[in-house]
């Protein structure tokens, strides 16, 4: 059993030392919550250029799937039969993903002879004949930025290949 006279000294004195770590708890606090909203808004970040590397892959597989079917014997369509590099590169930067900002945005349609692997020029003359190969290259420069940390830009790309079939 504690003493009747120790026991308000006693608590004085703890008085006296929670007083001196009211401000320590306070800074304490604004710390641990930088760190954790650096942490939270970079895992957000992370997330978006994951999302946006979903749809980089997405567009490039849609270029050459439109690509394929506007070869050099294509009919029924009204505008770009067969499909020449630009009207690729128009059509893949117009699918209008939600989040992904066209100008940061390269195209590069490659058309090769399937059989001997070897590159064709930029328009479509002697390989866009069915059985050829078209292969898309999707680059974007996603722009990475986390608070407290410097910002970089992430560049993604995403390849794409079929065979030709009209």
């Amino acid at each position: 059993m504690t003493h009747p006279r120790t026991f308000p000294f006693r608590a004085a004195r703890f008085a006296r030392a929670s007083r001196g770590e009211q401000g320590a708890t306070l800074v304490e606090t604004a710390l641990s919550m930088v760190i954790l909203l650096t942490v939270i808004f970079g895992v957000f970040e992370i997330c978006l250029a994951v999302y946006t590397y979903h749809f980089i892959s997405e567009a490039a597989r849609e270029g050459t799937r439109y690509a394929i079917v506007r070869g050099a014997q294509c009919s029924g369509f009204a505008s770009a039969c067969p499909a020449s590099s630009t009207d690729v590169q128009t059509y893949v930067k117009g699918i209008g993903f939600p989040g992904i900002d066209p100008s940061k945005m390269t195209v590069l349609p490659v058309w090769s002879s399937y059989t001997s692997g070897g590159n064709c020029p930029a328009s479509p003359a002697p390989c866009n004949t069915p059985g050829n190969l078209i292969t898309i290259t999707v680059q974007y420069n996603f722009p990475l930025a986390i608070p407290f940390i410097p910002a970089k830009t992430l560049a993604m790309s995403s390849t794409s290949s079929m065979v030709i079939s009209q």
